[in-house]
Formats: structure tokens, C-alpha cells, sequence
């Protein structure tokens, strides 16, 4: 698996796995659990991860959706 989007934001991630379900791409969200034994303070970034074979379509679904990859 490889790393597509690391975020702070919760609603960034529900976006992203909402478009790359839409193109039939597996994701997976990683560090939920961390994030929120954290509480409400927002310091711990969750990540989406997708299969290495999806992540160029994974990318392009992103950027063609304006979503801030962060790379």
C-alpha cells in the first residue's frame, strides 16, 4: 500500500474516499484510532492509503478533484 493523502481533516478524507469509491479504487484510512484517542484537538493526521497499483489513478482522481496532496 502506499501513502495518497495525509490530513488533519476529517472531512478532506470523507471527500477523498467518496471520489476514488466513485472510480472503483480501494482506500484505506489509517491512524483513525490514534487521531482520536487524541481528542478534538486535531494534532494527529490521519492517512488514506491505496493499493500500489491504484495509486497513479488514485493521484490523478485527486488533482483532478483539487484536493491538496501535499506533494
Amino acid at each position: 500500500m502506499k501513502e495518497l493523502l495525509r490530513t488533519t481533516d476529517p472531512t478532506i478524507i470523507a471527500f477523498a474516499q467518496m471520489l476514488l469509491r466513485g472510480e472503483d479504487i480501494a482506500c484505506f484510512e489509517f491512524d483513525v484510532n490514534s487521531s482520536i484517542l487524541e481528542g478534538s484537538i486535531g494534532i494527529l493526521p490521519r492517512r488514506l492509503m491505496v493499493a500500489d497499483y491504484d495509486h497513479f489513478g488514485a493521484t490523478v482522481v485527486m488533482r483532478d478533484n483539487d484536493v491538496d496532496l501535499g506533494k
